[in-house]
């Protein structure tokens, strides 16, 4: 046997799998092969999207099921035994796999991440999976027996075959270490739509089989969070040993508990139903959405962890909470896993979004005439309003009738049921906007009443159509205004439009909003979303806090308090009722209802409908590969990108005419964002994807292929092959002509149209002699077209 003449998929089976075994490994209990990791960012231009590449290990081995070890890189015997073990160890970090090999059936490169250190070792020196697992615990400081039962204890089997992904194991993985190292205090940071709830299942299913956390509590801040859970991920316990703390009654006869903080807490001391347990009765606490005050010292939160405080404390959270009177790392500590949202995106498991940008002609201040009177027949105060006042301080209607066109405008060149929400300055402006969005969508409102709904903390019947905005199956509601209900905890699966006509300082809040959006649901084509600002709000993104790390602002000191100034003290946040839903206090009072009054007997707001207001800009931007957004036009990007891959045409034409598949070619440029049926609709022309790169971004004549394939028969180069031969390439011509290049290079081509009708593929390929004669005849075509 010549191993150089080996594939890499042989040098798998014949050299690779057979040293995995025989060092020990279950090849079907512990080692997958081509293992998938990721599902490939989405690319998004215009209406149109493409998946980009998944990262594909060649090997992962578990000590067990979801706990990965080891990763191997294979190559095939023409390239060195080490080669790939860059790529390797770039794999290797996602996956936070401390042992990494490579190999070409010769031996083994061996990465220890452990020591540091690499080593060359023979194929039979390949180690068991005791000696790395040792290897591994002994590296995370785990010796005794209890902390081995802790992270031995296997996951959950779920009968339909549903594992967690790589980044949720690793959250997985990394709590339950730090819980056998006695570590109380644990945060968790993962984008919203990444499935924190299933995670902390996995937690507690492991922590409660092993026996080691027998009575759990978890804390949530919404009604809805606390059914959705149980339900659905918590499902796997059973009812018997769950129950919901509803109206403060407490049954200690179960062992897994979900209530809401509010619920528990009260502002006298007979509402605090948590202490009908005595302080040691839980034993582990998830709180879940723990940005919301769990670490302020002030919020009712607190009350419940430091009476429960010799439990295990876990704390979820998409945006950690870090200013200057709340701190979650101050509290539970750095986080033992962050998986963020472009981390999400880059893997293709977070939708990418485009942003709208609209700006309008009083954006920048409106001051009112003399003497002006509002709708009710209050004088306006005279000074000048701006994006901050709008709504809360001041009503245009002119405004908010803008504002429902533009949102209406959008859904009709997209699609007019696209599920929406828009969040509002308080719920006087979510009622205003609910307004007039049914009057800016009559003719679907006609058809379904509940088209635009009213989704706030005040409203019951709104409140009722929550349950089917979320429903995947559901079509209406559509629209759903809010002003702070929807900001977060609400898994809003097909939301395709966020629209922000809210001030919003917060990066906290705001990546609460922009998370409503990323949940992935291909096949009911939900692959991107697009936030539409009003408010200039999109503006965060530019921010280094957006998508980072989270990074600790406030450490009091000894005598300092964790409280400031009482002008400092963030509002983001509504105050919620027992119920877990907002109340918003002055923002709920009725546009007619002026009984806020200040000293000089004014209203707390006004409402004015005479203000002539237009859009002064617009424009969109894209969410590119490298997680910035793209503010140039499609063809822009485009020549950019070519330009920054390719420095010269000649370079270009080398490498398009050198490569064995165009569709490679293609393949890459998607890679880069260059989506080129996005682009063959800006230019609008019936362009090969060459001409379409060599017109855009070298500014070549913009040939069709209709052009390139009537150059093609002018030269009349067929005459050199028989008949039928001649019939084939004819028809491959005029394939390329109709669907391009990628057309004719398909294995199956001589199974379809036109050319299925001339022949079997048998008889048409020995038309030109034997197989490899039929493929040096396509490749001269394809020479032909781009000569």
């Amino acid at each position: 046997m010549n191993k150089k003449q080996l594939s890499e998929r042989d040098i798998c089976t014949k050299f690779i799998t057979p040293a995995i075994i025989n060092a020990g490994w279950n090849i079907k209990k512990q080692v997958r092969e081509e293992v998938s990791f990721t599902d490939g960012r989405i690319i998004v231009q215009g209406k149109m999207h493409a998946r980009g590449k998944r990262k594909r290990a060649d090997y992962i081995l578990f000590n067990k099921p979801n706990e990965a070890i080891a990763i191997i890189e294979a190559k095939d015997n023409k390239k060195p035994v080490g080669s790939g073990m860059q790529q390797a160890l770039e794999y290797a970090d996602i996956l936070q796999v401390p042992f990494v090999f490579t190999s070409n059936g010769d031996s083994f490169v061996f990465h220890d991440k452990t020591t540091n250190t690499e080593q060359e070792i023979a194929l039979e020196d390949f180690p068991s999976p005791e000696t790395l697992w040792d290897k591994y615990l002994n590296y995370i400081g785990i010796k005794d027996e209890s902390a081995k039962k802790v992270v031995e204890q296997e996951y959950y089997i779920d009968e339909s075959g549903m594992t967690p992904r790589y980044y949720q194991q690793n959250a997985i993985n990394r709590t339950l270490e730090a819980i056998a190292k006695r570590q109380n205090r644990i945060l968790l940071v993962m984008a919203t739509g990444t499935g924190k709830t299933y995670t902390a299942f996995n937690i507690i299913w492991r922590l409660w089989k092993a026996g080691i956390k027998k009575r759990i509590l978890f804390l949530a801040d919404r009604n809805a969070l606390l059914t959705q859970t149980k339900n659905g991920d918590f499902s796997p316990f059973g009812n018997d040993i769950m129950t919901i703390i509803k109206n403060r009654k407490i049954d200690k006869s179960y062992q897994i508990y979900f209530a809401l903080y509010q619920g528990l807490t009260g502002n006298d001391e007979s509402k605090n139903a948590y202490k009908e347990f005595s302080p040691d009765f839980f034993d582990l606490v998830i709180i879940d959405e723990c940005h919301r005050g769990s670490a302020s010292e002030a919020s009712a939160w607190r009350e419940v962890l430091d009476y429960f405080s010799s439990a295990t404390q876990i704390g979820l959270t998409a945006t950690p909470k870090e200013t200057k009177d709340v701190s979650n790392i101050n509290y539970f500590g750095e986080p033992v896993y962050s998986y963020s949202l472009k981390q999400g995106i880059e893997d293709g498991f977070l939708a990418p979004y485009k942003v709208v940008r609209i700006t309008t002609t009083i954006d920048e201040g409106w001051r009112p005439t003399k003497g002006k009177l509002d709708k009710y027949g209050h004088e306006v105060a005279d000074r000048i309003y701006n994006l901050k006042d709008y709504d809360r301080n001041l009503a245009i209607d002119e405004r908010t009738n803008l504002v429902a066109r533009k949102i209406t405008e959008y859904l009709k060149g997209f699609d007019r049921y696209a599920k929406t929400i828009v969040f509002c300055v308080d719920i006087d402006h979510a009622n205003r906007m609910r307004q007039a969005l049914i009057n800016a969508n009559a003719d679907l409102v006609a058809k379904h009443p509940n088209f635009v709904v009213k989704i706030t903390g005040d409203d019951e019947v709104g409140k009722m159509e929550l349950d089917n905005f979320t429903d995947v199956e559901e079509k209406c509601p559509v629209i759903a205004t809010t002003s702070k209900m929807l900001t977060t905890g609400i898994d809003t699966k097909m939301v395709k439009l966020v629209v922000l006509d809210t001030n919003i300082g917060s990066m906290t809040e705001f990546k609460q909003i922009v998370g409503r959006g990323t949940r992935i649901r291909e096949q009911d084509g939900k692959v991107f979303f697009t936030v539409m600002d009003f408010r200039k709000v999109t503006n965060l993104f530019a921010d280094p806090d957006f998508d980072g790390d989270p990074v600790q602002i406030y450490e009091p000191g000894e005598n300092e308090p964790v409280i400031p100034e009482e002008d400092d003290i963030s509002e983001e946040d509504p105050i919620l009722g027992e119920d877990g839903e907002p109340i918003d206090g002055e923002d709920g009072v009725p546009p007619h209802d002026f009984g806020d009054m200040d000293e000089e007997d004014e209203p707390r707001k006004y409402y004015v409908n005479d203000v002539k207001v237009t859009v002064a800009h617009e424009r969109v931007q894209y969410y590119g590969p490298d997680g910035k957004l793209i503010t140039e036009s499609l063809k822009d990007y485009t020549k950019n990108s070519v330009q920054r891959e390719f420095s010269s045409i000649e370079v270009f034409k080398e490498k398009w005419n050198n490569a064995d598949k165009k569709e490679a070619i293609i393949d890459e440029l998607k890679e880069q964002g260059i989506l080129i049926d996005a682009l063959r609709e800006e230019v609008g022309k019936d362009m090969d994807a060459f001409d379409l790169i060599c017109h855009i971004a070298f500014d070549q004549p913009a040939l069709t292929r209709k052009d390139r394939a009537n150059n093609v028969r002018k030269r009349n180069y067929f005459t050199k092959y028989g008949d039928v031969a001649q019939k084939v390439l004819s028809s491959l011509l005029e394939k390329y002509e109709e669907e391009g290049i990628v057309s004719i290079e398909q294995g199956g081509v001589l199974k379809v149209q036109p050319l299925n009708e001339i022949g079997s593929p048998v008889e048409l390929v020995r038309a030109f002699g034997k197989k490899k004669d039929f493929d040096q005849a396509v490749k001269e075509l394809e020479s032909e077209l781009y000569a």
